[in-house]
């Protein structure tokens, strides 16, 4: 198994754009693509490999015929046959809804999924661009459900500007939305389960009201004000910089200006690699794959080493 590529499943949504196009390359027609679906193991989106001579295959048919080689003995041990992370590039061209994921728990009990814990690294930003992460202050349940009413929840949400390179961590119950002018990569637990709960009165193409999750997501929403989640972290060219270490994923920024070799023969895990700028090959043992900005690569679990020939990437390196 070498390092594999996925053709991307691209997804229109209200408020995209075009810089899916523009910025990162992606074969969009559409002027409102939103998402582009890196690496899926969600049903109906199961991601299919674009390079070598498993091209045609599906994800899901790879994990079959080969779970451990591919994920890991202990991924398979946690998550079965399932994919356990989802990734993606989003482009905001308007506010996103304003939503939260419930946890493990709770997702497990009312939808037979897990929850969605997730991490965002801004690509490119507008100028004043924006995201909303978490409250402005403690609000209590009462609070909340009269601003719903109001029409102020707004007032009660925090806002933090960002520029090329922040990093967010969205633990469940956080309310949160990207803001307009937002190009980010998105990493996150397989998962699709999400409860909106403000939409700014957008119609869809039929005139209709967006559905909103106002009773689901009482009991899954966490009204403290937190300051957990800016992620601070180095950027020191040519070494592995942690950016988070959760339970459900671990995701380092490496900044390269020259070669690189990594022996990963301990690693009991897959490695994605997600380009956020530059160029680079990367190889293991099997095989090379080219990957660019606005690329994803997914490195098999049963490698031994891989190498990076660059002169100038920045990588984001996924595993479990």
């Amino acid at each position: 198994m070498y390092p594999l590529k996925f053709h991307p499943i691209l997804k229109e949504r209200l408020w995209g754009g075009t810089k899916l196009k523009e910025v990162l390359d992606k074969p969009i027609e559409s002027d409102i693509t939103g998402e582009s679906w890196e690496l899926s193991g969600v049903e109906g989106d199961i991601s299919v490999v674009s390079n070598g001579q498993f091209s045609g295959t599906s994800l899901q048919q790879l994990i079959d015929n080969g779970a451990e080689e591919l994920l890991g003995k202990s991924v398979v041990e946690r998550f079965g046959k399932e994919f356990p992370i989802l990734i993606k590039f989003i482009d905001a061209k308007q506010d996103l809804s304003v939503q939260l994921h419930p946890n493990d728990k709770l997702a497990i009990e009312r939808h037979g999924s897990l929850g969605k814990t997730e991490m965002w690294y801004v690509m490119d930003a507008d100028e004043g661009a924006n995201l909303i992460v978490g409250f402005n202050r403690d609000v209590s349940r009462e609070e909340y459900a009269e601003s719903l009413k109001n029409n102020t929840l707004l007032d009660l949400l925090n806002y933090e500007k960002v520029s090329k390179g922040d990093t967010f961590f969205i633990n469940t119950g956080k309310v949160h939305a990207i803001g307009a002018g937002v190009l980010l990569a998105e990493i996150q637990q397989t998962s699709d389960v999400t409860y909106r709960i403000f939409d700014f009165n957008r119609k869809d193409k039929k005139g209709n009201l967006r559905e909103l999750h106002t009773e689901q997501a009482l009991d899954a929403i966490d009204f403290k004000k937190k300051d957990d989640f800016k992620v601070d972290y180095k950027t020191e060219a040519d070494t592995l910089n942690r950016m988070v270490d959760c339970p459900y994923f671990k995701t380092d920024y490496l900044h390269l200006t020259e070669n690189w070799k990594q022996d990963v023969s301990k690693r009991d895990s897959f490695t994605i690699f997600m380009c956020v700028s530059g160029s680079a090959h990367i190889a293991n043992e099997n095989g090379t794959s080219d990957i660019k900005k606005g690329e994803t690569v997914l490195v098999p679990a049963l490698s031994k080493f891989l190498t990076i020939k660059t002169d100038n990437v920045e990588l984001l390196e996924v595993t479990i």
